[in-house]
């Protein structure tokens, strides 16, 4: 069981942050070099090759592993079979952002197998052996960058070390291609293969010992390469949470109060109960944790088709006493009365802001406001459990696969270890999965009728209980000196709290002395009022950056016209002399690397070209997640202010690339994720009830307004990083100052909808 202090921080989506994105907008990755001890024994298996296993939590190799058994039970990550197969496992979630594919794809290249020799398979969850397994904050790469390539090349060293004893050669002869050792001496090759036994006898390398690839030697990454399990998803094979079936499974949905807080006061079960399929109608009286088991109704039925049928039909009466009764009215009202006076809290100053507004030649000032928005994942959140004999058993799509066995088992009062999770594929996740409500549901059912069961939410039940990106106000001040310069910055960000002292996830910068453009402007404040909120907020694609790029890039252009200066030059002179800022390490941001993707961005885009009338280029740039990313968009507009987006320019410094493919996906998906959120999408509440139900209410982004997507990568020696957040922050503030490009109307607020346009 997890400790009190662990128990205390799980009960706060904070502590979600504190795992996810440990500085706000910077991926600092844990240390993942591996010592000796890291690695366990090579085992020789009789006829089928061998197995090389590490321990990715530290804990090192134990004393007597050194059977076929314990290799079964330990985290095989590589194994080498006499067949010439090649098994690798990925050990994070794999929710669509290409990790199963990109994380053994370093491990083949240091081991230089050929790839079409390589079978992925998802690991189990199991934290003791595999180390912190999640998917978020597009960390996976930069944490298991150098675990990954240790592990690769281990094994090609254990195999040239085989085939140097097989032939009686020096080792330092042999070299490796296409999972092969060749000894050009004397002109023989054996493939890893026919090395695979041989290898499995020898000892394990110290890990100084190791030699790993120089870039300019890699053949694997770098290159496109197709997802692992493209054709499995294209062909419909059940690898989604949604897809699970267990024997004598039941089907259950469960129905909560529609304002957070409320309770079950009486609900027509009885007559829930005599409808054709159901099973069981009960009331769930929940835990006390908003992010685990809230209370509710649980119909379990024969199919999903009579839960749902079933669910339709059910009343219940909800005591409200102690409910949310949040007002999206009420709430952009006093944001509006707060625009106007200074923050109830300076998170951050630095300079003199009051000197540099006195001796400022022109000072400009707009106030910007953004949506609640919802993740809309493409599969609703759904989980299969079956509770048996004091243990559980789950099949969820999850990001966070540890902290759902943490939760589960507090919800049912078990052992962690009475808990195990199987990782399926996720239909989409973007943060919400991080959150593992709909896994103690489907366990609270389960045990409740001790049976397997799928708990199904519907769309509705998606839209009307996610954690919501958390809308926010920005009250801009900005100043530029007689030479057109900016000389000072200064943003009343308006957000929410749920205690009073702290705002919600993501609502504000958690390290505000970096937030752009603080450290780039000499005179600088940042100050911060609260607004009450009982509405869940969580963490979306970007968390933070997704929203306040969007105002801070808008206002950085607002000065560079207010200055009658060329955006791109006004940009670049911000960002000043290549330097690293604070705090001054691969993961924070460059202004050189900085400097280079607005440069190509603009270049790709053709930056100053002449356009017909009604058409505009918008550029911005957010750094995010240790990614350095510019983008420029090409819009037009018509008479009826509708909005065609052309196209968008993409470039990207995230270090190494590994699969150029997957890393374009994640980039033009950011672009689509982008450009849906901010054209229609708003999340609003009144009388603590979420307005919107499905997407006619929340529309998603049709095929025929995705515009041309270009995404170009600065080659660099630079550690990798991730590609699946930090492409979307600058997407709105391009497409939006492109707008004004074109019409000369500055957009203030999101949804586009609330200004009059439409994508």
């Amino acid at each position: 069981m997890t400790n009190q202090t662990e128990e205390c921080e799980h009960h706060s989506l904070n502590a979600l942050l504190n795992e996810i994105d440990p500085i706000d907008g910077i991926a600092a990755p844990a240390k993942t070099s591996m010592d000796r001890r890291n690695f366990l024994k090579v085992f020789g298996l009789a006829g089928a090759g061998f197995v090389l296993a590490f321990n990715m939590n530290g804990a090192g190799a134990k004393a007597g592993d050194t059977g076929t058994d314990a290799v079964q039970e330990l985290n095989a990550y590589v194994r080498v079979s006499t067949d010439g197969t090649i098994h690798i496992y990925s050990k994070n979630p794999e929710i669509g952002q290409g990790i199963k594919t990109a994380m053994p794809m370093i491990i083949a290249e240091e081991l230089d197998a050929n790839w079409q020799d390589v079978k992925v398979e998802q690991s189990p969850i199991n934290e003791a052996l595999f180390g912190w397994q999640n998917a978020g904050g597009s960390r996976s790469i930069a944490t298991n960058w150098i675990a990954m390539r240790q592990a690769g090349a281990a094994a090609r060293h254990m195999l040239i070390k085989a085939a140097a004893k097989k032939w009686n050669v020096p080792a330092s002869e042999c070299t490796t291609e296409n999972s092969s050792v060749l000894h050009k001496a004397t002109n023989r090759r054996a493939t890893y293969g026919d090395l695979a036994s041989l290898a499995g006898s020898l000892p394990i390398p110290q890990t100084s010992d190791l030699k790993l690839k120089g870039r300019e030697n890699f053949s694997l990454l770098g290159s496109r390469t197709a997802g692992v399990d493209n054709l499995a998803v294209v062909t419909g094979a059940p690898l989604f949470g949604i897809d699970q079936n267990v024997p004598g499974m039941l089907y259950a949905v469960y129905e909560k109060c529609p304002a957070i807080g409320g309770t079950v006061a009486s609900a027509n079960l009885d007559e829930i109960r005599a409808l054709p399929g159901v099973k069981h109608a009960f009331v769930l009286a929940g835990n006390s944790n908003d992010l685990e088991l809230m209370p509710g109704v649980a119909i379990v039925a024969t199919s999903t088709w009579a839960a749902f049928q079933a669910k339709s039909q059910l009343m219940v009466t909800w005591d409200e006493s102690n409910a949310s009764n949040d007002s999206w009215t009420e709430l952009q009202q006093r944001a509006d009365a707060l625009k106007n006076k200074p923050g109830d809290k300076i998170l951050h100053q630095k300079g003199d802001v009051k000197t540099a507004r006195d001796s400022a030649a022109k000072s400009v000032g707009s106030f910007y406001q953004y949506q609640f928005a919802a993740h809309a994942n493409l599969e609703p959140q759904n989980c299969t459990a079956w509770y048996k004999g004091g243990t559980i058993e789950l099949w969820a799509p999850t990001q966070s696969p540890i902290r759902g066995v943490r939760s589960v088992a507090r919800v049912l009062g078990l052992d962690e270890d009475a808990v195990t999770l199987h990782q399926t594929r996720v239909g989409g996740g973007f943060g919400r999965r991080l959150v593992n409500d709909y896994a103690c549901e489907a366990a609270a059912i389960s045990r409740h009728i001790k049976a397997p069961v799928k708990l199904q939410w519907t769309r509705e039940d998606d839209t009307q209980h996610d954690f919501y990106r958390a809308a926010g106000f920005h009250a801009f001040e900005g100043g530029l000196d007689a030479d057109g310069k900016l000389s000072y910055w200064q943003n009343h960000l308006i957000t929410f709290s749920q205690d009073g002292e702290k705002p919600v996830i993501a609502g504000a910068p958690r390290q505000p002395a970096s937030e752009f453009p603080a450290q780039l402007v000499e005179n600088f404040t940042l100050s911060q009022s609260l607004l009450p909120l009982r509405t869940r907020c969580g963490l979306l694609r970007a968390p933070g950056s997704n929203s306040r790029a969007w105002a801070i890039q808008s206002f950085l252009h607002e000065m560079a016209v207010a200055a009658d200066r060329d955006h791109l030059e006004f940009l670049l002179e911000v960002m000043g002399e290549p330097r690293w800022l604070p705090p001054q390490n691969p993961y924070s941001l460059n202004t050189g690397r900085a400097a280079a993707v607005i440069k190509l961005a603009a270049e790709k885009a053709g930056w100053g070209k002449a356009l017909p009338t009604g058409r505009g280029l918008g550029l911005a740039f957010h750094f995010s997640h240790a990614g350095h990313f510019a983008e420029v968009a090409e819009v037009s507009v018509d008479a009826s202010n509708h909005i065609t987006v052309h196209k968008v320019v993409v470039a990207a410094d995230i270090g190494t690339v590994i699969n150029l493919s997957g890393a374009e996906n994640q980039c033009q998906g950011s672009v689509m994720d982008g450009l849906s959120v901010m054209a229609e999408q708003e999340i609003t509440m009144e009388q603590g009830r979420i307005e919107q139900a499905n997407f006619d209410a929340y529309p998603l982004l049709r095929m025929s307004s995705a515009p041309d997507v270009d995404v170009h990568f600065i080659e660099s020696n630079y550690p990798p990083t991730g590609a699946g957040e930090p492409a979307l922050p600058p997407l709105a503030p391009a497409v939006c100052n492109a707008i004004f490009d074109a019409t000369g109307h500055r957009i203030r607020t999101l949804p586009l909808s609330k200004e009059g346009y439409s994508i």
